[in-house]
C-alpha cells in the first residue's frame, strides 16, 4: 500500500471510531485509533501514516509524533472535506 493509500485509509478508520462533529470533522483519541485491532492490521507503521496525513492536512493534532501511552489522549481530527468546486 502507497502513503496516499494508507492515508485514504486512515480518514476512513477515524470516522468509524471517530465522533462527528457539526463542522464536518471528526474527533478521535490517538489511543483509540493505537489500541484498536483493525487498525493495528491496516497500518504497519500508525504513526507514520498519521504524520504523512498531517502534512497533507488531511488531519491535526498537537504536536509532531505521537507515542503509545504518553500520548493515549491526544484528539487526532480529520478536517472536513473541501466542499465540491460548482461549475459555472
Amino acid at each position: 500500500m502507497n502513503v496516499e493509500e494508507e492515508v485514504e485509509r486512515l480518514k476512513e478508520e477515524i470516522k468509524r471510531l471517530g465522533k462527528a462533529q457539526d463542522d464536518g470533522s471528526y474527533t478521535v483519541t490517538f489511543g483509540v485509533l493505537f489500541n484498536d485491532d483493525q487498525c493495528a492490521n491496516i497500518f504497519e507503521a500508525l504513526v507514520g501514516t498519521l504524520r504523512a496525513a498531517k502534512k497533507r492536512k488531511v488531519l491535526k493534532f498537537e504536536g509532531e509524533l505521537l507515542l503509545q501511552g504518553v500520548h493515549d489522549n491526544v484528539e487526532v481530527i480529520l478536517l472536513p472535506e473541501p466542499a465540491a468546486v460548482a461549475k459555472a
